[in-house]
């Protein structure tokens, strides 16, 4: 198996990563997005990256190839939810079950460890048994499911919502 190397992202990768995530958005209701993305339009979503804290992005290149990409975001806009973070992951699929989801995770907990974030938060769209899986492998739990919440593909999908604790409780003063 080839290596897996993962990376903060940077401008550069918006393109890739703008191109990855337009290929859930058209074939998939993975992301309840119905339409494609420039690269230029995703800019605000990237800029939310660009200062240290709870929000990292990563980039994984696997064979020197951008191969995924996977993200913490604020949960909710509300202050108080500031210490809560949702998770996002999309890995090219060519490089499904070849350790670049894991690589990607692994880094992204990595530097939430550090950060003052108590709660990482996932949804998925249904069906979906390998995110389930993959979420699972990474100590997040089911908290509850969304029933009918999107309409895509002239259908209606449930979410599942996980969770995952990252810390014990309020940091030392």
């Amino acid at each position: 198996m080839s290596a897996v190397s993962v990376r903060r992202a940077e401008r550069s990768d918006l393109e890739a990563i703008t191109a990855l995530y337009n290929h859930f958005v058209e074939t998939t209701a993975v992301t309840f997005d119905v339409g494609a993305f420039t690269a230029e339009a995703r800019e605000p979503w990237f800029a939310q990256f660009a200062d240290a804290g709870p929000h990292q992005l990563f980039v994984a290149e696997r064979d020197g190839a951008f191969a995924g990409y996977a993200g913490s975001m604020a949960f909710k806009a509300k202050k108080a939810y500031s210490t809560s973070v949702e998770t996002t992951i999309y890995v090219r699929p060519d490089a499904g079950g070849k350790g670049v989801g894991g690589a990607l995770y692994t880094r992204l907990f990595t530097a939430l460890a550090g950060e003052d974030v108590h709660r990482a938060y996932a949804g998925i769209a249904l069906p979906n048994e390998a995110s389930i899986r993959f979420h699972d492998r990474f100590g997040f739990r089911e908290v509850g499911t969304f029933r009918e919440v999107g309409r895509k593909f002239g259908r209606y999908h449930d979410v599942m919502w996980l969770e995952k604790r990252l810390s014990q409780g309020f940091p030392a003063a």
